[in-house]
């Protein structure tokens, strides 16, 4: 099976434009950690519940909340392409509940 690739402008994750057709100013896309859980990036707050710590070795993907496609940012930085490193379930469940979770901070409610 051949590998599912977003388009990516340079090295840039902020460009990726999901297999989809979602992007970051679409309906926007998640930082989230090796497991396509959303991942909380504040520093002074403990970490909400649903959302996963910042990792420590700052390997961070990049979650398309509208399919559930989770791209490696490490490997888009270094080669410029943005193969599908794996996919979630962002309808129900965990994921689901991390993204409104997400969505919740970002809109400061």
């Amino acid at each position: 099976m051949d590998t599912e690739t977003a388009d990516v402008i340079g090295h840039d994750v902020t460009t990726i434009t999901c297999v989809c057709g979602n992007t970051v100013s679409k309906d926007g896309l998640i930082q989230a950690n090796s497991e396509g859980i959303p991942v909380h990036n504040g520093e002074t707050t403990p970490v909400p519940a649903g959302l996963a710590e910042w990792p420590a070795d700052e390997d961070l993907y990049t979650l398309c909340p509208s399919c559930g496609r989770v791209y490696r940012d490490a490997v888009i930085e270094e080669t410029g392409t943005a193969p599908v490193a794996l996919r979630v379930d962002v309808a129900a469940g965990p994921i689901a509940e991390a993204i409104r979770v997400h969505w919740e901070l970002s809109a400061g409610t």
